[in-house]
């Protein structure tokens, strides 16, 4: 194993015979390959198991005549090349976001005249999400064309922005002929948020049947005209009954790991070796806990970092993940909120602001949260929609519209929740102190009123119900 990382749990001293941490550079690499080539027992090279790195050394890889076990170059990089790529989808008949490739803004202004705002934007090769943003008009591109990391003559990647669409991750082993659907996940947040950063649940909790089929008939599809052996992992977007393919990696996904724990299957062991030459077919690959729901949660290190703004989107923040296990999706995802150390009260006052998009949501759940003896602060806007529905709010001013404001009120220790979304370059940055605020203080937040949704279910559900808790070994006793 090669890690440059050495104090990754992938770097275990019993995970592999033999560890180097070194640079994950094709010169470091081929050297590895030369010594242990020595007395010429290398097979070759595992690139699918190291997230998007080693992807880039592959055609390197390639030229010096390494071999690269499973998945072949060619469709690693007809994956990775974004023009080939969209020519693959329009040949299948699979439906995609409006795109284009540009190298400067004059050729983004052009190609936005058919995309149209909002749009994704984000500099080719780039990890994690790194200098990936969301526009919404010309001066916020122009902006973004004076930032630094901008490279003279680097192609630029924009991509239609799918308002309001349900973000869909699956991950699947193929061995050339057969695929296997390890799993579905939803994720929770709507598109837009990374997908390391998002919540995301096994099984899918609110997708038809129908979609779901279609979800497993692309995804098969795709594995084998694409020639995966190996991991596959395809990232969706449903947007009015519509399923649209977003991205297709041609390796293991970060969320393998929790999908081998909520199946009880060893996903990483049964993949290395079909790379090395076995079929599916010759493992017993039946899914050996049906009845649970799995949510798996982000973990942030906002708490850290002063100056960093807990609003997610397309680049990623997390720094590690938990999963909650029940027989129900609210406490499930009430279990990953504990886990994750976003400790959610049974009891106290909640501050409401949210975006007119969302001020229609936010009724339910303010209902459920006086059914459940929550007292609510609000906004005037909020206030306004909430008490035209009789639901008793109590005003409080915005932070730029004079003391006492909702700053002082958190500062107090007399909020205990925040639900607060905002979009708008003006919004964000005049909400910042808020969500700084609650950092400081620990009072449970969310900017996403999809998230908001289950966690208010999952207190509801908490109200009548104990919370139990058991190792997951349980789950998988024979």
């Amino acid at each position: 194993m090669v890690n440059c990382n050495p104090e990754t749990v992938s770097t275990d001293f019993d995970i592999s015979n033999r560890l180097y941490f070194e640079p994950l550079d094709i010169e470091s690499v081929a050297e590895i390959c030369c010594a242990e080539n020595k007395n010429g027992k290398l097979l070759g090279v595992i690139v699918q198991l190291g997230g998007q790195t080693p992807l880039k050394l592959a055609e390197k890889l390639f030229k010096k005549k390494i071999n690269i076990l499973g998945t072949s170059f060619s469709s690693i990089d007809l994956c990775e090349d974004r023009d080939r790529f969209n020519r693959f989808l329009k040949s299948l008949k699979i439906l995609q976001p409006k795109s284009d490739i540009v190298s400067d803004l004059k050729q983004a202004k052009a190609a936005i005249k058919k995309i149209q705002f909002p749009i994704v934007i984000r500099p080719s090769y780039v990890l994690g999400g790194r200098a990936m943003r969301i526009i919404n008009n010309d001066l916020e591109l122009e902006n973004y064309f004076k930032s630094t990391f901008i490279i003279n003559n680097k192609s630029i990647l924009i991509d239609e922005f799918l308002l309001e669409a349900k973000e869909i991750d699956v991950d699947a082993l193929c061995d050339g002929k057969n695929v296997f659907i390890a799993g579905i996940l939803e994720h929770i947040e709507e598109a837009g948020v990374h997908s390391g950063d998002s919540a995301c649940s096994i099984p899918p909790q609110t997708i038809p049947r129908e979609i779901l089929n279609e979800i497993k008939n692309l995804t098969t599809l795709i594995a084998k005209k694409l020639k995966i052996i190996g991991f596959l992992n395809i990232q969706f977007a449903l947007k009015d009954e519509k399923l649209y393919v977003l991205e297709v990696n041609p390796r293991a996904s970060r969320t393998v790991p929790f999908i081998s724990k909520a199946i009880g299957l060893p996903l990483a062991n049964i993949a290395t070796k079909v790379m090395l030459g076995k079929r599916l077919t010759e493992f017993n690959l039946i899914k050996k806990n049906n009845k649970s729901v799995f949510v798996k949660e982000s973990v942030f290190p906002f708490d850290r970092f002063p100056g960093e703004d807990i609003i997610l989107g397309p680049e990623m923040k997390s720094t590690g993940e938990v999963m909650g296990i029940e027989n129900n999706f609210p406490m499930a995802y009430l279990k990953s909120q504990i886990a994750a150390g976003n400790n959610l009260p049974t009891k106290g006052s909640v501050f409401i602001s949210v975006r007119d998009q969302d001020k229609e949501n936010i009724i339910l759940l303010s209902q459920v949260l006086k059914k459940i003896n929550f007292n609510i602060y609000a906004t005037k806007g909020t206030a306004e929609v909430l008490e035209k529905f009789c639901i008793a709010v109590k005003i409080v001013n915005k932070v730029n519209e004079g003391s006492p404001h909702i700053v002082d009120l958190i500062e107090k220790n007399r909020i205990q929740l925040i639900i607060n979304t905002t979009s708008g370059a003006k919004s964000i940055a005049d909400s910042f102190s808020i969500r700084r605020t609650a950092i400081r203080n620990k009072v449970p937040y969310f900017t996403t009123i999809s998230a908001a949704k289950v966690a208010i279910t999952g207190l509801n559900f908490w109200n009548t119900k104990d919370l139990k808790i058991k190792p997951i070994q349980e789950l998988y006793k024979s």
